[in-house]
């Protein structure tokens, strides 16, 4: 091998022979962080079906629930494969440099905790209870101090590195600062399993200070992308389906509190059970104000000629969330509007997943040929 092939990155200086060379590995540095949205999309289908009020415990729903964990697994393993022989192909592609792309490094994370997190649900029945856990509590772990390290560079960047102006403000900002709630939201599932006392209150109070780490940040950011809406035009229309991830924040948050209520130590039950109510339910009222509002713009956009673009995988997750903060409201209080929109919006979900997964798939031929 001569010392010009050793110069290059590992996996090229395989694909330089003409036999070896293959179209998915010189393809697979395309795929970007923002690819592993549909990983989220699919996970929170799981997830969501698994706490549908009426509906999560019948046979049919776990079945359900079970197929789209496995899938979102499934998923998960081959882009993470995929990425990594796309990072030692082109060695020199580093996220961070671009902003556009860095604030995608929020979806990594939220899909390791979003998988980890239905396998202590719908993927128990398939690996029994000690697996399970295990694997929640390693992709947990992993994405935690992945979406912290993401939350803290990618904020760090735009302050001080980053050339970016007012008008270069979307949604996908949030995407980075959101990985810390999702840690807070599914964090609490692993306390029962912890030892009495010191531990469990130790992991509840980290999932709080998480919840305000994230909390915080993204209302330093709204008020930025609302003045960028309000005062720069419109969204291009490629964008338009991240006003969505403002979704992310609102029903993750509210799914937070209600999973402190639920899982936490019985000494915090109380206060912990009000503040999911005094905080659950007006973010809640206004999660569902945004969706008229973000729905109304996808109506504009589409009428227009919006294009399929990788950003439709927002019309996924974000509503996800949502679904499960209405579930655990209605797990708090009892009440059938709680559950009829958990419902309605997972009947949503549902037929936004269906088609961000057909348009994907009639796009990658086209996206692995260049």
């Amino acid at each position: 091998m001569t010392p010009t092939a050793l110069a290059l990155p590992l996996t090229r200086r395989f694909t330089q022979h003409p036999v070896t060379r293959h179209p998915v590995v010189e393809a697979a540095g395309r795929f970007g962080p923002n690819w592993y949205a549909a990983v989220m999309g699919t996970a929170i289908v799981a997830n969501g079906a698994h706490v549908l009020p009426g509906v999560g415990s019948a046979g049919w729903a776990q079945v359900w629930a079970e197929a789209f964990w496995a899938l979102g697994f499934a998923g998960l393993v081959a882009l993470a494969g995929t990425r990594l022989v796309g990072r030692l192909h082109h060695a020199r592609v580093r996220p961070l440099d671009d902003p556009s792309v860095a604030v995608f490094l929020g979806c990594p994370p939220m899909a390791l905790m979003a998988v980890g997190f239905g396998a202590l649900g719908a993927g128990e029945p398939l690996l029994g209870p000690g697996l399970a856990l295990a694997l929640d509590a390693v992709l947990w772990t992993l994405g935690t101090v992945y979406g912290i390290w993401a939350a803290g560079t990618v904020l760090y960047r735009l302050a001080m590195h980053y050339d970016v102006a007012r008008a270069d403000s979307a949604p996908t900002w949030l995407l980075p600062v959101v990985a810390p709630m999702v840690s807070a939201t599914l964090g609490p599932a692993l306390i029962p399993h912890l030892p009495s006392g010191q531990a469990q209150s130790t992991m509840l109070l980290a999932c709080v200070a998480m919840f305000g780490i994230s909390l915080v940040a993204v209302l330093m950011l709204l008020p930025t992308l609302f003045a960028r809406l309000a005062h720069e035009g419109p969204l291009p229309p490629v964008l338009i389906p991240t006003l969505f991830l403002v979704l992310g924040p609102l029903g993750q948050s509210v799914t937070a509190v209600t999973q402190f209520a639920a899982h936490g130590p019985a000494e915090f039950g109380g206060v912990l059970g009000g503040f999911a109510l005094l905080y659950g339910v007006p973010v809640f009222g206004f999660a569902l104000l945004w969706l008229a509002i973000a729905g109304a713009a996808t109506v504009h956009g589409l009428r227009n000629g919006m294009p399929f673009a990788m950003t439709w995988w927002a019309y996924t997750f974000p509503v996800g969330t949502c679904v499960t903060g209405a579930a655990g409201l209605y797990a708090r209080t009892g009440l059938a509007a709680f559950a009829v929109a958990a419902v309605a919006l997972y009947a949503l979900l549902v037929s936004a997943w269906a088609v961000a997964v057909v348009r994907t798939a009639r796009s990658l031929p086209t996206f692995l040929r260049g």
